[in-house]
């Protein structure tokens, strides 16, 4: 037996990339690379690689397969032609068993979860949507139905309350490369034990976004709303329509309602900053307080705060019966 197992790595976006990095620095550096096909993007139509295959490029990894099709007679030949040891997963499409049954050891997938909760595409999006204290990330054995493996290991997180989706992918691509680097150590010396998923009743999904469930329903409390822009933000965010145009809402903060004051789920006007007599905000009325525009993207223009877009509507500020973002449920 060699000192270093033979190692495929399959991955694709930034998220990948921290762990193939990890394994390089652990001097467990993959034989290959499996990405995405190179794929023109922008005005441009520019072909770009992927992330990962960049990366490996850098690396100097000696085989990079891009396959159109995963279940491609050829690709399953060249990659049994590599003789792996083990396939490290994370951020790839979902394998047929005819790829992750060639690795000698197994293949393990990465998944940004505590699974068997919030098994699914967009688990670093719905743990703040949910608003989740607490998350981690998983190391587990591929198997016929997705995300439901047998765990190998996991590590928690907390969520710290400032934290967006952008934040919260980082620090689990970092947690979650230690862990690739330690399950590939566990498995290449035989340490491991794999564990079968608990059952757990009332269990999360992490479904795929969507434009229909990345909308702001205005009927909601101010709190479930601000969790909703946090678990989009900075991408694919979340969003809201006025005047028939899409506003992308990039960052939010719920304030208790004025008494004074009533505004109904959707409007939105321009009050003096309950924590700051010296300055304005933008607010939006909620099923229960409201929520504070701290910044947007109306669509065709450049990021702003809510003063800036506020102040952008010229004569339509007097026009406070169009000031209603428009809203999936009605009131």
């Amino acid at each position: 037996m060699s000192q270093t197992p033979r190692i495929v790595f399959m991955g694709t976006p930034g998220f990948a990339v921290g762990s193939l990095n990890a394994l390089a620095e652990a001097s467990l550096l993959p034989i290959a690379v499996v990405t995405v096909p190179d794929k023109p993007v922008g005005r441009g139509l520019k072909v770009a690689e992927s992330a990962a295959k960049q990366r490996a490029k850098e690396l100097g990894i000696p085989h990079i397969l891009q396959p159109e099709n995963l279940k491609d007679p050829a690709f399953i030949q060249e990659l049994q032609a590599l003789n792996p040891d083990i396939a490290v997963v994370v951020a790839f499409r979902i394998l047929p068993q005819a790829v992750y049954s060639i690795p000698r050891l197994g293949s393990f997938n990465l998944h940004a979860s505590l699974l068997p909760d919030y098994r699914g595409a967009a688990p670093i999006n719905w743990v703040l949507i949910n608003g989740e204290e607490q998350t981690g990330v998983t190391t587990f054995l591929l198997q016929p139905t997705v995300d439901t493996g047998d765990i190998l290991l996991q590590r928690s997180i907390n969520i710290r309350p400032d934290w967006n989706a952008g934040h919260l992918h980082d620090a689990l691509m970092e947690l979650g490369a230690g862990l690739v680097v330690e399950t590939t150590r566990g498995l290449w010396q035989g340490t491991l034990q794999a564990q079968p998923q608990p059952t757990i009743q009332n269990l999360h999904s992490a479904p795929k976004l969507t434009p229909e469930n990345t909308m702001v329903d205005w009927n909601q409390q101010a709190v479930k709303i601000q969790n909703l822009v946090r678990g989009l933000s900075p991408h694919p965010t979340a969003w809201t329509e006025w005047e028939g145009k899409k506003i992308k809402l990039l960052a939010v903060k719920p304030l208790p309602s004025l008494e004074d004051t009533t505004l109904y789920p959707g409007q939105f006007k321009m009050i003096s900053d309950p924590s700051s007599s010296k300055s304005k905000v933008l607010v939006v009325g909620t099923a229960e307080g409201w929520i504070a525009l701290e910044h947007l993207k109306p669509e065709g223009q450049r990021e702003m705060t809510g003063l800036e877009f506020w102040n952008g509507l010229g004569k339509l500020q007097l026009e406070v019966e169009r000031h209603i973002f428009h809203n999936p449920i009605s009131i």
